[in-house]
C-alpha cells in the first residue's frame, strides 16, 4: 500500500485505484478502507481514488496518546499533498475530519461529505461514553457496541434494551466483520470524544474555502442531522445539499456506493 508520513512521524497508508483527478476518501468510525472499496471502484473510471487507512487501522500507525481531530486533519493533508489531490470525500466521522481539514488546507478545492459527525445543539449524545468505556475495560465488546448503537442510532434503535440490540448485532455482524468492529472500539471512543469536544463549533466552517456538497440519506433518521445541515448551510460560504431518498446513514459503504459515487462524481466534475 502507498505510504506517507504525518507531521508527527506516524505512518499513514492508503489504497489507490483508478485514473484521473485525485480524490481522497476519509472513512467513518468503525470503518476502514476496505469498507469503501465499492465506492472507490465506482469513482475509479473517472478519478484516482486514495482511500485513507486512518490512524489505528490497517498498516497505519496507532492513534497515540496525543490523538485529536488536529492529527486526523494533518494525516489527511499529508495524503492529499502526497497524491496531489484537490478533492475530498468524507463519511460520518470522516466527514467531520474532512470539514475540519478544509478549514486548514485551502488546497482542498471541492469537498463532499455524507452525514458528517457535526454535533449541534446537543444533537450527538455523549452520555453513553462511561458505560461504553466500562464494558471495554470488562472485556465485553458486544455490550459496548450495543451501547453505542442504541445511543447514536435513529429513534427506533434508542427504544431497544441493550440485550435486544446485542442480539440484533450478533446476527448482523459476523466473522471478520464483527472482529474488525471490536478491534476499532477503542478508536471509536477517542473519535467520538473529539465529536463532543467540537460540539457547537460549526461557526468555524465559515473558514472553508472549498465548494461543499452535503449528502444525506432520506431513510437515515439520525436525530442530529437536520440541525447540523441547517447550521452548515448557514455558515459554509459555498454549499449545496443532496438527499438520497432510499438510502440511510450507510449509503456510501453498504447500501448504495454506486449511487453515492455518481452524485459525487457529477459534483466534482461540475
Amino acid at each position: 500500500m502507498p505510504t506517507t508520513l504525518a507531521p508527527d512521524g506516524t505512518r499513514i497508508t492508503y489504497v489507490t485505484k483508478g485514473t484521473g483527478p485525485g480524490v481522497v476518501v476519509v472513512p467513518g468510525a468503525l470503518n476502514d478502507a476496505s469498507d469503501y472499496a465499492a465506492l472507490a471502484d465506482a469513482l475509479a473510471p473517472t478519478f484516482t481514488v486514495h482511500t485513507i487507512e486512518r490512524r489505528g487501522r490497517g498498516g497505519s500507525g496507532p492513534q497515540g496518546d496525543d490523538y485529536s481531530i488536529e492529527t486526523e486533519c494533518a494525516d489527511l493533508s499529508a495524503v492529499r499533498a502526497a497524491t496531489d489531490s484537490r478533492f475530498v470525500f468524507g463519511h460520518s466521522f470522516g466527514g467531520l475530519v474532512a470539514l475540519e481539514a478544509a478549514r486548514r488546507d485551502p488546497e482542498i478545492k471541492k469537498l463532499a461529505v455524507y452525514e458528517p459527525g457535526v454535533s449541534v445543539d446537543g444533537g450527538v449524545p455523549m452520555d453513553w461514553i462511561p458505560a461504553y468505556r466500562r464494558f471495554i475495560e470488562q472485556g465485553r465488546p458486544m455490550d459496548a457496541f450495543a451501547t453505542f448503537a442504541i445511543a447514536t442510532g435513529p429513534a427506533a434503535a434508542r427504544r431497544n434494551p441493550r440485550w435486544l440490540m446485542s442480539a440484533i448485532l450478533r446476527i448482523v455482524f459476523r466473522g471478520e466483520h464483527r472482529a474488525k468492529v471490536f478491534r476499532l472500539l477503542d478508536a471509536n471512543l477517542r473519535e467520538h470524544q473529539e465529536v463532543g469536544r467540537l460540539h457547537d463549533s460549526y461557526p468555524n466552517y465559515r473558514e472553508v474555502s472549498a465548494d461543499v456538497l452535503l449528502l444525506a440519506g432520506g431513510k437515515s433518521k439520525l436525530p442530529y442531522m437536520d440541525a447540523a445541515f441547517e447550521r452548515l448551510t448557514e455558515v459554509l460560504p459555498a454549499a449545496r445539499v443532496h438527499t438520497f431518498p432510499k438510502l440511510d446513514h450507510f449509503g456510501p459503504d453498504q447500501r448504495g456506493p454506486a449511487e453515492v459515487a455518481a452524485t459525487v462524481a457529477a459534483f466534482l466534475l461540475d
